[in-house]
């Protein structure tokens, strides 16, 4: 099938022969050693990287179909193959990245490349170690044990079979009394796999630490830290930083809590109103998916040039999986096919104005794709890492307002405004998940010490949280809806990261919209070529771990909420 004509529904799936990739590593290995010349050895890695496009969208799409049904046993096997299959053969890469690490004409690959690469290469070698081959293999398994576990969980209400995220749409209701009672069943569903979802995590806990003291480390931390990218900075300046939100952003929330408690008219807010933003209702877009799909186009193609092009490669090749069905994993995300540069959009839209979030969201992370893997020579370079990859996604969201009436008709302000205090009331929660994370790997708790700690935490970053009575929640229960807990150690402190940048292009774009826009767009070409600092500084942004930074850029957003 030629690259410019797929269609992703089209697209034929074959698992990767091992054999070949291990025959074509041990070829490239023995003619780098011989390499006489940087060009010569630059040329074989180019050839080698490119090698490896059909291996990754091979995964990329078992990956996809397999979380577009987690009953689909075909790709629920052939996960497993990766599963089992990418810790052996990462041991076995990890000598070419020796090598290159010790070439006479490493300086000149970083020269060419910089020296983000090179730090990466340094932490695949760090961590691409055969003790812990079964550990890697047993982690994954436990992984897609826990996404089975959570996306085929479902219910009866209302006479519908949902699951979690259908629940959802009933949670924003303008009725009080089904609001309340969608909420004690979504909490009944958490409950009832409460057992499996406890041991599923305390054994990837106790595995990830097995893991971080097999490898040196001091413990799983600074495993995690390299892990993912996390190179310029450390658990130490992100407390810092959850320090500048408790004091800052957790007092504003709680001011736009107790004035949504007035507007809504209510005695008490409890969990199940944080989500209603208006008495009447909360805005809820205009159409079924596909005609929210056309409003994206619409908007994008007035946005940019750029955005327009992207968008449309987007809908002429399908890259999309938006419906929520049964079995289908929770949440959203976005991937990427190597072979075909071409990002791959995934979610569960339910009704709500989140079916819009997706389109903004998970389009930042799209078109940022996009727009490197046709920027930038290396594959391995498309993404940044995630605290600079949810820059994109979360300040699209932003820049999408102006287009708003597209999918809200007359209620576009209404979403505007209670998106952005959405996005300010989030910011607390983002780094409970990250103080939690870091006080587990901390700990040996047992399942009622992480209800424990959890309810602890929960009254320093969410002091208005109120479930009325649910004793499985109030007891520390709500810790286990957030996947990345199970799936992303350490990655859901980013998106607060991010979010502090989304606000400076937030206020930016209402103050000069044009520089704003170019630079987004090259923080979006730059990818993953450069370090976090300097990409901060590539697009025009402010460092958040300095004192100071998150009160300075919140003066603008509180003045728009309060």
């Amino acid at each position: 099938m030629n690259v410019k004509d797929f269609k992703f529904s089209e697209l034929k799936y074959e698992r990767p022969d091992m054999g070949n990739l291990r025959s074509m590593l041990q070829v490239y290995i023995k003619s780098f050693k011989s390499a006489k010349s940087f060009e010569e050895a630059d040329a074989l890695f180019l050839n080698y990287e490119k090698s490896f496009e059909k291996f990754e969208t091979m995964r990329t799409i078992a990956h996809i179909r397999n979380t577009a049904d987690m009953n689909d046993k075909f790709y629920e096997s052939e996960m497993q193959f990766f599963n089992e299959e990418i810790p052996k053969f990462a041991v076995e890469q990890s000598q070419a990245d020796r090598l290159l690490l010790s070439s006479p004409y490493r300086a000149e690959f970083e020269k060419k490349y910089g020296v983000h690469l090179i730090k990466d290469i340094e932490a695949q070698v760090r961590l691409a170690d055969e003790k812990i081959i079964n550990e890697r293999v047993e982690e994954a398994k436990l992984c897609q044990k826990y996404s089975k576990t959570a996306g085929c969980c479902t219910t009866v209400f209302m006479g519908e079979n949902c699951n979690f995220y259908g629940l959802l749409k009933y949670m924003e209701s303008p009725d009080r009394n089904l609001r309340r009672n969608a909420f004690l069943k979504w909490a009944e569903m958490y409950e009832s796999i409460s057992g499996e979802l406890d041991e599923i995590y305390l054994k990837l806990v106790e595995l990830r630490k097995a893991m971080a003291k097999k490898l040196g480390f001091k413990n799983y931390v600074d495993m995690a830290y390299l892990a993912n990218g996390h190179y310029y900075y450390t658990a130490d300046d992100i407390a810092r930083f959850r320090k500048q939100v408790v004091e800052v952003i957790v007092p504003l929330s709680d001011k736009l809590f107790k004035a949504r408690q007035k507007q809504l008219g209510v005695d008490a807010l409890y969990y199940y109103d944080e989500m209603l933003a208006y008495p009447e209702g909360n805005a809820v877009p205009d159409g079924d998916m596909q005609q929210l799909v056309n409003s994206a186009y619409e908007m994008y193609k007035e946005m940019s040039k750029e955005s327009g092009e992207f968008f449309g490669f987007m809908t002429d090749h399908g890259l999309f999986d938006l419906k929520t069905r049964e079995g289908k994993h929770q949440g959203g995300y976005c991937t990427f096919l190597s072979e075909y540069k071409a990002p791959f959009i995934f979610s569960n839209f339910n009704g709500t104005s989140a079916d819009v979030d997706v389109l903004t969201h998970e389009a930042g992370h799209a078109l940022q794709a996009y727009l490197s893997a046709r920027t930038l020579p290396l594959s391995s370079q498309i993404w940044a890492t995630s605290d600079v990859c949810e820059i994109h996604s979360m300040t699209m969201e932003h820049f999408a307002y102006p287009y708003m009436d597209k999918f809200f008709g007359k209620n576009a302000q209404k979403y505007c405004r209670a998106h952005l205090s959405s996005a300010v009331t989030t910011v607390p929660y983002l780094c409970l998940v990250d103080h939690f994370q870091h006080e587990v790997y901390a700990n040996d708790f047992d399942a009622k010490g992480l209800r424990e700690c959890w309810n602890r935490l929960e009254k320093i970053y969410l002091p208005w949280r109120n479930y009325g009575g649910n004793a499985f929640l109030e007891g520390g229960g709500f810790w286990m809806q957030k996947q990345h807990i199970f799936l992303y150690p350490f990655y859901y402190v980013d998106y607060a990261l991010a979010q502090i940048g989304a606000f400076e292009y937030f206020a930016r774009s209402k103050r000069e919209p044009e520089k704003a826009w170019r630079d987004y767009l090259s923080l979006c070409r730059a990818g993953g070529s450069r370090g976090y600092f300097e990409l901060l500084k590539c697009g025009g942004l402010s460092d958040p771990f300095k004192d100071g930074t998150v009160e300075k850029l919140m003066k603008g957003v509180a003045a728009e909420l309060l």
